[in-house]
């Protein structure tokens, strides 16, 4: 039997060796941070003290904020203390764990904006059985599934990629465990796991987005058919937001996962990593709090901008 040396702990991949770099880094990643962290928390407050946006849509939209703020969690607070303590380790299980939830989180938000184009179609297209087809059970029920079904495929891609043995190596291409990162590092025969972990994740989103796809062109037919140009407008500015938060999820992971692992150079992989796990945490909520009159409403009243303006 040859010699293998057991892995306790992986070595992230820094965005310089420069201490003074790092600082400026870590001051970077901080107002992103807190710029996700209060947007996210804006939307979530919002939407749970206003009772006139207690509704499907409005819930779903809150439950997406809480994903994004968990997702953000997961990568940015660990790579923030790394560059603080001038450090790259990970341990074992912290690396695992950092997997399972980032894994878990996008797949549930994914999972969450197809509940969303659902419930845009059926608002649209089917306006008259809406209260009886989104009821609050039912709403519940969408959100839960989004989420369980989120646990279950983070439980199955994490346990395959762990079952594996690690000895060639143990440092690990990017800023968080990643797991095509991971694979390069496995002394195991990966090539089956990745092909079925690729095959099985493809399926999946795509079978998500082409839901999507379908349903946004059943909305977009129907719209079309409304006479008045106000209906129409209103019909698009409640599914404009979600669209656009649809596109900037599924272009940026396709651009993380899509790319050729083996060939991409460490400061490739470094921005593609901060693209796909920085970028919609931030973004949803702009996304959401400029284009939605209702939550821009909702906003102000929460952070007392009416009160200013009445005065």
């Amino acid at each position: 039997m040859s010699n293998q040396t057991t892995v306790t702990e992986f070595l992230l991949l820094g965005f310089s060796d420069a201490m003074d770099l790092q600082i400026l880094y870590f001051g970077l990643f901080l107002v992103i941070y807190l710029a996700a962290l209060m947007g996210n928390l804006l939307i979530i407050m919002a939407i749970a003290l206003n009772c006139h946006l207690h509704s499907p849509m409005y819930f779903f939209l809150m439950n997406l904020s809480v994903l994004d703020l968990s997702s953000i969690s997961v990568t940015l607070p660990k790579s923030m203390a790394n560059s603080i303590i001038n450090s790259s380790s990970i341990s074992y299980a912290g690396c695992v764990t950092q997997v399972f939830f980032l894994i878990f989180l996008m797949a549930a938000d994914f999972s969450l904006l197809t509940v969303m184009a659902y419930d845009r179609y059926v608002a649209i297209c089917q306006p008259l059985h809406y209260e009886r087809v989104m009821n609050g059970r039912a709403c519940v029920q969408m959100a839960a599934g989004a989420w369980i079904s989120g646990i279950l495929y983070s439980a199955l891609h994490t346990g395959n990629t762990f079952a594996l043995t690690f000895c060639g190596g143990n440092m690990v291409d990017q800023f968080f465990c990643e797991i095509p990162q991971l694979l390069k590092l496995a002394c195991s025969d990966s090539y089956r796991s990745e092909i079925g972990a690729l095959a099985f994740s493809a399926c999946l989103g795509l079978s998500c987005f082409v839901y999507i796809i379908v349903s946004y062109i059943q909305i977009f037919t129907t719209v079309l058919r409304i006479p008045s140009e106000q209906g129409r407008h209103k019909a698009f500015s409640t599914c404009l937001p979600h669209l656009t938060v649809v596109s900037l999820f599924v272009s940026t992971g396709i651009f993380a996962y899509l790319k050729p692992t083996s060939s991409s150079t460490s400061g490739l992989n470094l921005a593609v990593g901060v693209l796909y796990s920085t970028l919609p945490p931030v973004m949803n909520p702009i996304i959401y709090g400029m284009r939605n009159k209702e939550i821009k409403a909702a906003l102000w009243r929460l952070t007392g901008w009416r009160l200013f303006t009445k005065n």
